[in-house]
C-alpha cells in the first residue's frame, strides 16, 4: 500500500512537471522578440511559433510597437495567424468583448439569463412594383414604389423591447473574410453607418420594404429617407458595434437592410432585383 502511494505521488509530480513545462513552452510576444535578439533566423521563429501554443497580443498599438523593435513582417503575421486560430468564439455570450462568430445579433437582456441570439440575414424572393396604375393615369405624375417581398409572416427573432439592442460582429478585412455582410458587389459592409433601419409593411404571409421608386422626376433606388428609423451605434471594440433605435419602435416588423443586388424593374435604370435584410419583431 506504501509502495503504492508513493507510485501515485510521483506520478502526480511528474504530470504537474509535464504541465508546468507546457505552460513554460507557451509563447509570448516577449518570446518572440527575445528569439529574435538571440539570433534565431526569421523561419526559425516562424515554425517555433506555428508549433507551439502561443499567447499573443496582436492588438494594432501592440503590433506597431513590435514593428519598432525590429520584429519582421513576416513574423508579425504568423503571430496574428496563430491568435486568429486560438479563438474560442462564444455566440451565446452578453459580453461583446467576447469574441463572437462575424454577424448580427440581438441582445436578449429582458430574460434572467442574458444571452446574445444570431440574427441571420434573409433575402427577398422578389421585387414587385405598386402604383402602376394610378402612375399610369396621371402621366407619372404620381410616384410608383418597387418593393422587396420577404418571405414569413413574422420574424424568427421577436423583442418585447420597445428600444432593443444590437451588436454586429465584423469580420477583419482579407482573404478570409465571410460572406455575412457581402454586398453582392464585390465588396463588404464595415460599418453599421452602411445599414438602413426600418419598417417592414405586414401583408399576408410575407413583408414588404420599399427600395425604390419612379416618377415623372426620375427613378430612385435604395431606402426612401422618409422610410428610415434612425439608430445611433457605437464601437466598443475593434469590428465590434453596439446599435440602438434612436426612438421607441411599435410593435411591428423590422429590419436592418444592407444589401441590395441589381437587376432589372419597370422603368429602373439598373432596378432592383432582391434585398438582404437581418430582420426582427417587436411585440
Amino acid at each position: 500500500m506504501k509502495l503504492t502511494s508513493k507510485v501515485w505521488l510521483a506520478a502526480a509530480a511528474a504530470a504537474l512537471s509535464l504541465s508546468s513545462a507546457a505552460r513554460a513552452e507557451t509563447l509570448t510576444n516577449a518570446d518572440v522578440v527575445a528569439l529574435l535578439e538571440a539570433g534565431l533566423g526569421e523561419q526559425a521563429v516562424i515554425a517555433k511559433i506555428e508549433t507551439s501554443p502561443g499567447n499573443f497580443d496582436t492588438d494594432t498599438q501592440t503590433l506597431l510597437a513590435l514593428r519598432g523593435k525590429g520584429v519582421p513582417s513576416a513574423v508579425i503575421a504568423a503571430m496574428v495567424k496563430a491568435k486568429s486560430a486560438n479563438v474560442a468564439y462564444d455566440d451565446a455570450s452578453p459580453d461583446p468583448r467576447v469574441p463572437h462568430t462575424p454577424g448580427f445579433y440581438i441582445l436578449d437582456d429582458w430574460t434572467s439569463a442574458p444571452r446574445m441570439h444570431k440574427i441571420d440575414p434573409i433575402a427577398s424572393t422578389q421585387t414587385k412594383t405598386g402604383g402602376v396604375l394610378g402612375y399610369a393615369l396621371s402621366g407619372g405624375i404620381a410616384t410608383a414604389s418597387v418593393k422587396a417581398v420577404i418571405p414569413g409572416g413574422t420574424a424568427k427573432r421577436q423583442a418585447p423591447r420597445s428600444r432593443p439592442v444590437f451588436y454586429v460582429f465584423f469580420d477583419p478585412p482579407g482573404p478570409s473574410q465571410s460572406a455575412v455582410f457581402s454586398t453582392g458587389f464585390g465588396n463588404t459592409i464595415q460599418s453599421p453607418n452602411e445599414f438602413s433601419l426600418i419598417d417592414l409593411d405586414e401583408k399576408k404571409g410575407r413583408r414588404e420594404a420599399r427600395v425604390g421608386s419612379l416618377n415623372l422626376a426620375g427613378a430612385k433606388t435604395g431606402v426612401m429617407d422618409q422610410d428610415q428609423i434612425p439608430f445611433a451605434y457605437e464601437q466598443v471594440s475593434t469590428y465590434v458595434y453596439k446599435i440602438t433605435p434612436e426612438r421607441d419602435l411599435k410593435p411591428g416588423e423590422y429590419g436592418f437592410l444592407f444589401a441590395l443586388v441589381g437587376g432589372s424593374g419597370p422603368g429602373l435604370s439598373g432596378g432592383v432585383a432582391g434585398a438582404r435584410i437581418f430582420d426582427f419583431t417587436v411585440r
